[in-house]
């Protein structure tokens, strides 16, 4: 028992030092453990089996599943235009939507999903990560309290108090202390809280999609070269093909998309009213796509073209073309892009096969099914005509898959930037966007019904995503936080180490004397200040674990109710506000908002003492003692 409590407070030490990698403090722990035969080989692995771990690393792929579909993205653009700009608001939006999702997915899954588009939005405000990060992870640990399966502690006082034969806390009863504890959280966070979250840029700021494009329209020369042009019945475009027409070649312009003609939606016959007519038309417009080369084109289609002015007046009269007014062309670059169709600058490498190839005869286009933009070289541009040379820049259009498979020809070619973050910025919803939600509500529905364990929920949902092409397995990999899920398991250890020596027992047993004796608010009192001081350095759960039979013994001694009491510690066990390996939330956010071990301290101890006040108060309203 002393070894283990000397390897605890050495941890917490270096956890507090800060100068060492805390994944590596926590490895270092575990070996220690191991090394002074206080736990067994077996014990000392067991938690990187544990299903909360195990869970942890699964909803990060669930999370990024829905990132990659343009839903996170979707969720951040409603979350900021809700906004308005104003960073508090944000906090505010951010932290009610984190409590109440968690009070029905696990507030892992929560955090995982909702993490990007908090990270996104805190960019686009003009603020940093960390000025929402703890406050989320902190409103995830709250909200949990709103239902029975929002975190695993609820689980915990609840199955105990059925073994005892006692009455099992409903599912939404825990709603009743939930709820006006989320509010004290996010006014809380909101009045003094964010004073406190460390303001520096603790991370570079991610390639805002807009920005990206207004750059490299710029670069490429692009504004005013974008065209909207109508078939005529008279064009000698219509009944052949892109590829039959040649109009790269002879021209030296490209056809971005195709859209083919609809006739103006009626209503019996008679024209709908201009603004309806507008939505109907909204409705019906397909994403942006690339267009079929062999698709033959038809009267009153329209091309939307890329070329210099000239080019495209030679076109105009050439192919008998009809010009749409200038409005109607695409202002942004952005517009292009879709949950399909991408945009990326790439550079002809010094030993390309491509080196001295036309892209006018389709070189690049054709090996990869692309759309080549513009071709820079040096400060000046370069027509599609000329043989392309080593270090020439090309912007290139196509599927974000085929962008993919041009990154991996590292021979040939170097992608610039970073193209797969800019496609998990694409805002507009396809097909597999829908889809991705309804996995992510099948598992929801699987995690509160209990008709499943909540970790096969999750990996069942994983699953899902790659089965049904919402991510790769690359990006699957990619997207795990690898040091979270190394923290926590190599954590969950000196949970067991505490149990098996007695040293969590003999702590409880003695604290629970202390304020026993001084009647049952007291007593209430001291099991909140036990739990709570178990969940800041092991899990949330083991902390309820270990608790849970000590209240009921409590209970029984003083001839009390046990209600208030294991509600009381399931409250104390969603309090880890202290560190970051109390809870999954809390980890998660760790490096993604550059936090240090004892920023989580500065802001959720003030936290910390308001949930045991007002618990102290409205716990024994509405549970008597």
């Amino acid at each position: 028992m002393a070894i283990t409590f000397a390897i605890l407070g050495l941890t917490i030490a270096l956890f507090m030092w800060g100068r060492v990698l805390v994944e590596l403090v926590a490895v270092g722990s575990l070996l220690a453990l191991f090394l002074t035969d206080v736990i067994s080989l077996d014990e000392a692995l067991a938690g990187f089996s544990n299903p909360t771990v195990v869970l942890i690393g699964t909803l990060f792929i669930v999370g990024e599943g829905l990132s990659r579909t343009g839903v996170t993205a979707f969720f951040g653009a409603k979350l900021i235009a809700r906004a308005g700009g104003n960073p508090i608001r944000l906090l505010v939006l951010a932290m009610l939507a984190t409590g109440v999702l968690s009070g029905f997915i696990s507030n892992a899954g929560t955090v995982a999903a909702l993490m990007p588009a908090i990270v996104l939005a805190s960019w686009r405000v003009r603020s940093v990560p960390a000025a929402f990060l703890i406050p989320v992870a902190f409103a995830a640990n709250a909200g949990g309290l709103l239902t029975l399966t929002g975190t695993p502690p609820n689980i915990v006082v609840t199955d105990a108090l059925d073994a005892a034969g006692l009455r099992p806390f409903n599912y939404f009863e825990f709603s009743l202390i939930g709820i006006p504890l989320l509010v004290v959280a996010v006014v809380y966070m909101a009045l003094v809280g964010r004073r406190l979250l460390p303001q520096s840029r603790s991370a570079s700021a991610p390639l805002l999609v807009e920005d990206t494009m207004e750059g490299l329209a710029d670069t490429y020369s692009l504004r005013g070269e974008l065209y909207r042009m109508r078939i005529r019945a008279s064009s000698p475009l219509v009944g052949s093909s892109l590829r039959e027409s040649n109009l790269g070649r002879r021209f030296g312009v490209s056809v971005l998309q195709i859209d083919p003609f609809h006739d103006d939606p009626t209503l019996f016959g008679q024209p709908l009213p201009p603004t309806l007519r507008d939505r109907v038309g909204a409705m019906q417009a397909e994403p942006p796509a690339l267009p079929d080369p062999d698709r033959a084109l038809e009267h009153n289609d329209v091309l939307l073209v890329r070329g210099a002015p000239d080019r495209i007046s030679e076109v105009e009269v050439a192919m008998h073309l009809g010009m749409l007014p200038v409005e109607e062309a695409p202002d942004e670059l952005g517009e292009l892009l879709s949950q399909e169709i991408g945009i990326a600058e790439v550079l002809i490498a010094p030993r390309s096969s491509f080196a001295g190839a036309v892209v006018a005869e389709g070189a690049v286009g054709r090996s990869f099914g692309v759309l080549v933009l513009g071709i820079r070289r040096g400060d000046h541009h370069v027509d599609n005509t000329e043989p392309l040379q080593v270090g020439d820049a090309l912007l290139v259009r196509g599927t974000w898959k085929a962008i993919g498979v041009m990154a991996e020809e590292v021979r040939n070619f170097v992608v610039v930037g970073q193209p797969e973050e800019i496609a998990t910025q694409v805002t507009d919803l396809d097909g597999r966007s829908w889809l991705s939600v309804g996995i992510l509500a099948v598992m929801v529905a699987l995690m509160a019904s209990g008709a499943v364990p909540v970790v096969v929920a999750a990996l069942l949902a994983a699953a899902a995503m790659l089965a049904t092409g919402c991510l790769t397995s690359t990006q699957a990999y990619r997207a795990v936080s690898w040091s979270t899920v190394i923290l926590i398991g190599a954590m969950i250890p000196m949970a067991t180490a505490l149990d098996s020596t007695g040293g969590a027992a003999r702590i409880a047993d003695a604290l629970v004397d202390v304020f026993g004796g001084f009647g049952a608010v007291p007593l209430l009192a001291g099991i909140m200040l036990i739990t709570t001081g178990f969940s800041q350095v092991i899990s949330n759960t083991a902390a309820a674990v270990l608790m849970a039979p000590v209240a009921l013994g409590a209970a029984a001694g003083l001839g009390v109710d046990p209600h208030p009491l294991m509600m009381g510690l399931a409250v104390a066990a969603s309090t880890a506000f202290l560190t970051p390996v109390g809870t999954a939330p809390n980890l998660m956010v760790l490096s993604p908002g550059g936090y240090r071990f004892r920023d989580y301290a500065i802001v959720g101890l003030p936290l910390l003492l308001l949930f045991l006040a007002v618990s102290l108060i409205l716990i024994p309203i509405f549970w008597p003692l």
